[in-house]
C-alpha cells in the first residue's frame, strides 16, 4: 500500500510540474560582492556571503550590509553555514580550522582540527548537539567532533561502505537528522545522525547543496531541478530569471540566486511554496 500511494503521487506529482511552472516575482534587492564565493541564509532570512579569501559578510534581504568579519589569517573557506538558529558555521581546508560564531559574527569557538588527530580535513559540517562533522581524506572516514570538548567521538571507515577508493567530498550537510556528502563524480550519499549509510541518490552536481522543506534543490544549466527526499523522484521545476545563475540557497520567504560577484534576491515563488 505504500509503494501504490508514493507511485501515485509521483505521477500526479510529474503531471503538476509538467504544466506549471514558476513565477518569479522582481527581484527585492541585488548585491554585488567583489570576489563572491559562498551564501548562506538564517532562519530570520538574513543573507550572509564569504568572499575568496574568507571574509564574511552580513545583508538584510533589502540588500543592506549589517555587518562584517574578517579572519585574522586570510584563506578561503569551503563551507558557510547559517541555517541552525542560533550559530553561523565556517570552514577552511586551507587553514584546516573551523569557526562558530553568533549571529552578529562574534567568534564563539573557533580551532585546528590538526589538534584532533584529523590529518586531511576536506569538508566540515555542524550538527546537533555541539558536534562537527569532518571528513578526512587522509584515511577515507567521517568524524564526529565535540566542538566544546573538543574530542573527537566517533570515526567511520567510509572506503569500506562505499566501496570506492577515491572519494573527492565537496560537502557535508546535516539537514533534519540526516547528513548528506556530496561526491559530484559519483553522487550524494545520505547517512543517519549516527553516521550510518543509508542510500545513495544518483545527482552529480557541482554546488553547494540546498535544502526547503524535504526538497533538494539545484541548477542545471538554465533550469532548476528538485529531488523529493519523500518519494525518491526528480522534477524539473522550469527555466530561472536569467541564464547566469551558478548556485541557489532558499530560506524562510526569500530565495538567493548566485552567479558571477553579484547575489539577486527574490521572495519564494508561490508554487515552490505549495510544495509539500
Amino acid at each position: 500500500m505504500k509503494t501504490l500511494f508514493f507511485l501515485i503521487f509521483h505521477l500526479l506529482s510529474r503531471s503538476l510540474f509538467s504544466q506549471e511552472v514558476l513565477l518569479f516575482e522582481n527581484p527585492i534587492s541585488e548585491i554585488s560582492i567583489d570576489n563572491l564565493d559562498l551564501v548562506s541564509l538564517d532562519t530570520r532570512d538574513q543573507i550572509f556571503a564569504s568572499t575568496g579569501s574568507g571574509d564574511v559578510l552580513l545583508f538584510d534581504k533589502s540588500g543592506k550590509q549589517l555587518n562584517l568579519f574578517s579572519p585574522p589569517r586570510q584563506a578561503r573557506i569551503q563551507q558557510l553555514e547559517a541555517s541552525w538558529t542560533v550559530n553561523i558555521f565556517t570552514f577552511s581546508a586551507d587553514l584546516q580550522e573551523y569557526r562558530v560564531m553568533d549571529r552578529f559574527l562574534n567568534p564563539i569557538a573557533e580551532n585546528s582540527f590538526l589538534l584532533n588527530n584529523i590529518t586531511l580535513p576536506k569538508a566540515a559540517t555542524l550538527g546537533n548537539n555541539n558536534i562537527v562533522w569532518v571528513w578526512d581524506e587522509s584515511d577515507l572516514s567521517l568524524k564526529s567532533l565535540d566542538y566544546l570538548r573538543n574530542i573527537i567521538l566517533q570515526s567511520q571507515p567510509l572506503n569500506l561502505i562505499l566501496d570506492s577508493e577515491e572519494l573527492r567530498v565537496t560537502e557535508i550537510r546535516e539537514f533534519k537528522n540526516r547528513l548528506f556528502m556530496n561526491v559530484p563524480e559519483s553522487g550524494i550519499y545520505i547517512f543517519d545522525n549516527q553516521g550510518n549509510f543509508l542510500q545513495k541518490v544518483s545527482i552529480q552536481i557541482e554546488q553547494r547543496m540546498c535544502f526547503y522543506k524535504e526538497q533538494l534543490f539545484w541548477i542545471e544549466g538554465e533550469r532548476l531541478k528538485m529531488y523529493s527526499l519523500a518519494t525518491k523522484a526528480i522534477f524539473d521545476l522550469g527555466k530561472l530569471p536569467t541564464s547566469d545563475i551558478e548556485s541557489i540557497q532558499i530560506g524562510q520567504e526569500i530565495m538567493t540566486l548566485r552567479s558571477e560577484d553579484k547575489i539577486k534576491v527574490y521572495p519564494i515563488p508561490e508554487g515552490m511554496k505549495r510544495i509539500k
